[in-house]
């Protein structure tokens, strides 16, 4: 990018940012988030594909191949369409993004791309940070469009009393 397209896009943004805080809120003022259960869900996987060592790091495909979620607003299934892109990083950590949709039990379709890190133990034994991530949703116009419009946090987790390879993800709603 150039640098007058470089100012150009620095000055929409700061326009935006203005028109939209017509009465800015101090630092202090902004109540500290706090968060409620979005859902829990249980997204079942495939057998991995190895795509193979990168300029970055090893990559692979771990297909999404279906599961359910339920949560106090809204329920249903995880369509069998989806994929978890990894990346293995030099530090020891497992990039993760993971692309799929949701199907409500009203029928409706909402994309999740849902980002984060897996870490290994240190080598000291110090055990891995809990694994946290950022789910983002682009849901249609209507009854859940609510979803497009807010912050998320997520955990990921696994369920040893299943029969199936599967990931147990619960989403948290940031108010």
């Amino acid at each position: 990018m150039t640098s007058a397209g470089k100012r150009a896009a620095l000055a929409a943004i700061s326009a935006f940012a203005v028109g939209a805080s017509a009465a800015p809120v101090a630092a202090q003022d902004a109540p500290e988030p706090g968060l409620e259960l979005l859902y829990r869900s249980v997204v079942t996987l495939g057998p991995a594909i190895e795509v193979g060592e990168t300029g970055r790091g090893m990559r692979r495909i771990i297909p999404i191949t279906g599961g359910t979620f339920e949560g106090p607003q809204m329920k249903g299934e995880i369509l069998p369409m989806g994929w978890d892109w990894q990346l293995d990083r030099a530090d020891g950590c497992t990039e993760i993004i993971a692309d799929y949709f949701l199907r409500t039990d009203d029928g409706v379709v909402i994309n999740v791309v849902n980002s984060g890190a897996l870490c290994r133990p240190g080598e000291d034994g110090t055990p891995p940070p809990p694994v946290r991530t950022s789910p983002v949703f682009e849901a249609p116009l209507g009854k859940y469009e609510w979803l497009s419009k807010g912050g998320y946090i997520g955990t990921l987790g696994f369920d040893p009393t299943l029969d199936e390879p599967a990931v147990v993800i619960t989403v948290y709603r940031a108010n």
